[in-house]
């Protein structure tokens, strides 16, 4: 009977914790939160289904760290629509962007080897390519920091039957590289400007000294280390990979032509992995930096990798989000967007990755996560006043098409007032803050009608759109 007891006391722990990680998936996939609410209005919640449906959006995967634990992970979608392929916990997605931040641990780790040095002119270095200099020294730290002065903020990528050029050819800005020369536009430590191609420059570093493949170092020295082992850097991906891999969309819902691009800008841009994998990162870059942990990187390099260096949202490989409370770093391929945020206390964080290029539905999540687990950093929503519906006569003023280069707008009167499409494509309801004011849930901007134009404001960035003449 005590062994009972205890065996029930240790199982009753779990299960309730099971049970909260249970509900708080559920509010967090039934409670996106828009990026506008409106005075008095009870607050505007959607599924994680209703917004892949209204935004045209073919997949997305969501995995939330609390406590320095990976609490739930979930797919929703599909990771292939003409397949019927859903997405699940182990699809994985183009890290994009993201992979600078496990390109940076590496980097590190060779510093920490004594391999490198994070001051050293990176002309030492580098054997048969040296970028042009208007003048100063490049280091490491610049490249890792984006203030080396140098151009290509970021990459196409390649069409999988492309021929692929190699990591000079790609700083040489040589066929068959589709981008232009790695260039300096300024001196080293001026100031902050994103260089995908500053990155390209710390992989050829990693792979000149390390005498080795990129993909197998960081395979080696960082992902299996930390228990990354569904993901890689290879590119192309292996091809017993191919039904794990996620297809990319474009244009209007459109699968690219070979299901994705392929980036031998493998640091700037070529890692394949799925939000349980970067969980694993987030939470060692968590324990690493209290001293708890030292899978790849010390307590003391951790820390110099999460300080900003010149500039102060910006650390090596990182950025230092909402008032430095979080580390975080955004990614965007061809027809794939994700994002990570790890906070420097506590040990929460979470991992939203899409297969397409479409922000929003990633912003959401972010709401609603914030929102559950209530982290005040993500409950951002704008509140506006709302008008009620407009009569028919004041309706009928604005219907039409609104055009600007080859962007259409189309504004229809239905069931419940006006809603506006773009492209043709799903139609967005229109609630109005003003009699010639409205927004969308759909994207953050104010349109604006005036006459015959329709001013579309999002941002510092205004485009007007003028009607068409029937």
């Amino acid at each position: 009977m005590k062994a009972i007891r205890t065996l029930l006391c240790l199982l009753l722990p779990l299960s309730a914790f099971a049970q909260s990680a249970a509900d708080n998936m559920r509010r967090v996939e039934n409670g996106l939160m828009p990026w506008v609410q409106f005075q008095d209005q009870q607050p505007m919640r959607f599924s994680v289904e209703d917004r892949l449906k209204a935004l045209e959006i073919p997949g997305v995967t969501v995995g939330v760290i609390r406590n320095y634990k990976l609490e739930w992970a979930k797919g929703y979608g599909y990771a292939d629509k003409e397949e019927k392929r859903p997405v699940t916990t182990e699809t994985l997605f183009q890290a994009a962007s993201i992979s600078k931040s496990l390109n940076a641990m590496a980097i590190l780790k060779l510093v920490q080897d004594g391999k490198l040095k994070l001051d050293e002119d990176i002309n030492t270095y580098l054997k048969t390519w040296h970028p042009e200099l208007n003048k100063g020294t490049i280091t490491l730290a610049h490249l890792l920091s984006h203030t080396a002065g140098l151009t290509i903020h970021g990459f196409p990528g390649y069409e999988t039957t492309d021929n692929l050029p190699t990591t000079e050819q790609i700083l040489r800005g040589a066929k068959p590289a589709n981008t232009s020369e790695v260039r300096p536009f300024g001196a080293p430590g001026e100031k902050f400007q994103y260089s995908g191609g500053g990155t390209t420059v710390s992989q050829l570093i990693l792979t000149t000294i390390t005498g080795e493949p990129y993909e197998k170092y960081l395979q080696a020295a960082v992902l299996n280390p930390m228990g990354m082992t569904q993901s890689f850097f290879s590119q192309p991906p292996p091809k017993d990979k191919a039904n794990l891999l996620a297809t990319a969309y474009v244009g209007e819902g459109k699968p690219a032509k070979g299901k994705y691009h392929v980036y031998p800008e493998q640091g700037a841009a070529g890692l394949w992995t799925n939000p349980t994998d970067l969980a694993k990162y987030i939470i060692e870059t968590q324990l690493a930096k209290e001293g708890k942990s030292s899978k790849v990187l010390s307590q003391s390099m951790t820390k110099t990798r999460l300080t900003p260096y010149l500039n102060p949202n910006s650390a090596l490989g990182v950025f230092m989000a909402r008032d430095g409370r979080w580390f975080n770093h955004n990614g965007g391929n061809y027809g794939f967007a994700c994002v990570y945020y790890g906070s420097m206390e506590g040990g929460n964080g979470f991992v939203i990755m899409t297969n397409c290029n479409n922000y929003m539905i990633i912003d959401e999540i972010a709401r609603a996560i914030g929102n559950v687990y209530q982290w005040k950093d993500f409950q951002d929503e704008e509140k506006l006043p709302l008008l009620p519906v407009l009569p028919d006569s004041l309706s009928r003023k604005y219907t039409g098409s609104y055009v600007e280069k080859t962007t259409k707008v189309k504004i229809n009167t239905s069931e419940g007032g006006l809603h506006a499409s773009f492209n043709d494509g799903q139609p967005c309801k229109m609630y109005f803050t003003h009699p010639d004011r409205f927004v969308i849930t759909e994207t953050p901007a104010f349109f604006t009608f005036k006459g015959d134009t329709l001013l579309f404001k999002s941002g510092p960035r205004e485009r007007k759109f003028l009607r068409e003449v029937k």
